[in-house]
């Protein structure tokens, strides 16, 4: 897969491509990228996707922007997994915000992109005050020679599958729920760094994954695996949220602990999924108390993984 930065002034080659900010990868996204690559095939084209850094709401109202699913990395890697040929990433400024759709058209999806065919969402609004939407594409590409489509909502069980379904699932803490609007169980990747060995001093050391976001979409303790480490899926309890009892501050911190496992694994690039939720955080007026409900968690996760939870 390819993965460009900037749109050139003029498009040398066409393509296929959809537009959105994909966030988490759910079961709509996919099925909108399943008939973008069918559609490029079709074609004989590229079947790409543009997306925005950083999220349009992180630019406009940082303090109310929603808590991503995905950081850019794993998004890129889910595309690749879709099958997507390219990724056009544009950084998403004012000055972007402030073209008009018709510019937007024009600069970016015509002579910038050469597209032959564009895809979008049934609720997808672009440009400046957000003025572009399914019937100007359409107009628009009657006259630029384009064809455009729009997919509909996919609902599971009567509900909308969306990036905010899926946050206020994980927010309640139904990640069973959320896995069914996802098509998967939800995952956090990340490099596992040195931390602070609180966990070891208490007799339940833990794997740090280091966060490169400030907000996430959950909190509390999981069964969840680890991959990445080897060929398996390993079994732990994790803990995600600011460590209450510790005082640590507010960034989120991620720590595992796995089970029956003793390597050294500093410097691995490893996803976390998140199985079922136990518990909130809470704060404990002892690190004795800590401990003890730590052993407690550990003996629900290993009682879910053996089928007795």
């Amino acid at each position: 897969m390819q993965f460009f930065r900037t749109i050139p002034a003029q498009a040398t080659s066409s393509r296929v491509l959809a537009i959105g900010n994909f966030d988490g990868l759910h079961l709509g996204h996919r099925a909108l990228l399943e008939r973008l690559t069918a559609t490029a095939r079709q074609h004989g084209l590229p079947a790409a996707v543009m997306t925005f850094e950083p999220h349009p709401r992180e630019l406009f109202s940082p303090e109310q922007a929603p808590a991503r699913l995905t950081s850019l990395r794993e998004k890129l890697a889910l595309l690749e997994a879709c099958g997507i040929d390219e990724v056009h990433l544009l950084h998403f400024s004012r000055k972007l915000a402030g073209l008009t759709a018709d510019d937007f058209v024009e600069q970016i999806l015509v002579r910038g992109l050469g597209v032959r065919h564009l895809i979008i969402g049934d609720d997808f609004r672009f440009g400046k005050g957000r003025g572009g939407d399914f019937a100007m594409l359409q107009a628009a590409g009657q006259r630029h020679g384009f064809g455009v489509e729009a997919m509909h909502t996919i609902e599971i069980g009567g509900e909308r599958v969306s990036s905010s379904a899926v946050r206020d699932t994980l927010a309640a803490g139904d990640l069973e729920h959320a896995a069914c609007l996802l098509g998967r169980p939800y995952n956090i990747s990340g490099r596992v760094v040195h931390g602070d060995k609180i966990g070891r001093k208490l007799g339940w050391p833990t794997a740090n994954i280091q966060l490169k976001r400030k907000r996430v979409a959950l909190a509390g303790v999981f069964a969840a695996t680890v991959s990445g480490i080897d060929k398996r899926h390993l079994p732990g309890a994790a803990s995600l949220g600011v460590r209450p009892t510790l005082g640590a501050g507010l960034r989120p911190v991620l720590e595992v602990h796995l089970f029956d496992f003793d390597q050294e694994i500093y410097g691995a690039h490893v996803t976390v999924h998140f199985l079922h939720k136990l518990r909130d955080e809470m704060k404990f007026d002892s690190f004795d108390a800590l401990t003890a409900q730590i052993a407690r968690d550990v003996k629900t996760t290993q009682d879910y993984f053996a089928g007795k939870y």
